[in-house]
């Protein structure tokens, strides 16, 4: 037979954990932005790699790398020196951190725009950014950002 020490130690236990399972999850609602530059080349297979600063309205931050794969119709060599990002659906710094699907169309001759929208899951990130270099065609792939150590 339970005494009534345990049986209301159980009750505070159920207690405490319906508590915690009815407690709203946490908003995506951090706002973070990237700041990068990333150099690279394709013929008929894209890779470029560069760095960034993920910095976030609550104060943290984090350094970047940055790697972008994939293949298409695509000749070119670029970089973009000044790029901008800004993500969605984020919960906290780490959510930025991972791989990207990416899709492309690009034109330009020496001077050159670039504007994406990348996904992870829930969270989103569209980049923007002016540089050099030659480009043209249409490629896909992944968008790659993992911590600087």
């Amino acid at each position: 037979m339970a005494t009534r020490a345990g049986l209301a130690g159980v009750a505070a236990a159920a207690l405490m954990i319906g508590a915690m399972s009815t407690s709203p999850a946490r908003a995506a609602d951090l706002d973070c932005k990237l700041r990068f530059t990333l150099s690279g080349w394709s013929a008929l297979v894209k890779h470029a790699e560069g760095t960034g600063t993920v910095t976030c309205e609550n104060g943290q931050s984090m350094r970047v790398k940055i790697e972008a794969k994939g293949g298409g119709l695509t000749v070119g060599k670029y970089r973009i020196d000044d790029g901008r990002g800004t993500f969605s659906d984020v919960r906290t710094i780490n959510d930025v951190l991972g791989t990207y699907a990416e899709g492309e169309a690009q034109a330009g001759a020496v001077k050159s725009g670039s504007a994406q929208v990348l996904t992870k899951g829930t969270v989103s990130l569209a980049l923007a950014g002016t540089g050099e270099g030659v480009g043209l065609g249409i490629s896909v792939g992944a968008f790659t950002l993992s911590r600087i150590k």
